[in-house]
């Protein structure tokens, strides 16, 4: 129990300060550009048309909301964060008490096997597909409460409020919405993760090498890194559904399009080739073809 509540409360302060990130990756996610492309370079020197990357969308949100404009959100963000914490410790205290194999008792479960490795991470993958199932409304009021700043509404103005709203429109769905991809994504990513890890532990790493821990705990975070930049899409997606027909402009055509499912969603995204919308918030390159309409605030 002490161990959980330290998870909460160092989740809690982690997810207070990253917030104003988050929120910026989420407006650029869904499409919102209110300031024009600069002249800058690239790497290489080249002169290059950029949008405008965190800080100076910091300061644009900080213009028109104030400094506290940066935390919107925050509120139902960490009641999903508590509450995740407390799921996924008591889930995967279930799990270890089960005695979860996959694999069975014919192969050796050693230390550091590919038995162990695929038992445990099968567990983790019911812990936090618990914790992301419970957690997904308040995750959905969220986004609402920061997409709300295109259109300046105030529709989601509190978790009680939004609970109300969303169930009085949308029925029971309506708080899980964008859920399918965002599951998909974190599963895809746990297995990325863990399987490469293993074998560039086992194949890669000499064991009488000093620092072999070290060494080990980079290359999980290297894999880490990896896999969610291949499980990003899913992410975007399941953010884009999120706020998808929700009564906000900036879920609505004409700012946005209308998508059936998220297998939709998923396809026009990808002939438009968006799929890596808002992954980076450092420069980024005015996409090539698109007009950018200032009026409008968004591309075509």
């Amino acid at each position: 129990m002490a161990d959980t509540c330290g998870q909460v409360l160092l989740g809690s302060g982690l997810t207070v300060l990253s917030h104003p990130l988050m929120y910026i990756k989420v407006l650029v996610q869904v499409g919102h550009e209110p300031l024009a492309p600069t002249l800058g370079r690239n790497m290489f020197g080249r002169q290059v048309y950029q949008l405008p990357g965190l800080f100076a969308y910091a300061k644009h949100i900080i213009k028109i909301d104030g400094k506290a404009g940066l935390f919107k959100g925050l509120a139902p963000r960490l009641c999903a964060g508590t509450i995740g914490t407390i799921v996924h410790s008591k889930a995967l205290q279930k799990c270890q008490e089960e005695k979860i194999e996959v694999l069975g008792s014919s192969l050796k479960s050693d230390e550091g096997s590919l038995q162990q490795v695929i038992n445990e991470t099968t567990k983790e993958m019911i812990a936090r597909s618990c914790a992301t199932v419970v957690t997904h409304p308040f995750h959905v009021i969220t986004l609402r409460c920061m997409v709300q700043f295109i259109g300046r509404e105030a529709k989601y103005s509190g978790v009680f409020d939004s609970i109300v709203t969303i169930y009085r429109e949308e029925g029971i769905l309506g708080f899980f919405a964008g859920l399918i991809p965002r599951l998909l994504g974190d599963v895809l990513s746990l297995w990325i993760c863990n399987m490469l890890a293993h074998f560039i532990n086992t194949y890669t790493i000499d064991e009488s090498t000093s620092h072999t821990g070290e060494i080990k705990n980079c290359s999980q975070a290297v894999t880490g890194f990896f896999a969610s930049m291949l499980t990003y899409p899913f992410v975007l997606v399941s953010n884009m559904m999120a706020v998808n027909n929700c009564g906000l402009a900036g879920g609505l055509p004409p700012y946005a399009a209308i998508y059936p499912n998220w297998l939709h969603c998923w396809s026009h995204l990808s002939r438009e080739g968006n799929m890596s919308r808002g992954n980076s918030l450092f420069f980024r390159k005015l996409p090539a073809g698109k007009t950018y309409a200032i009026e409008q605030k968004r591309f075509f």
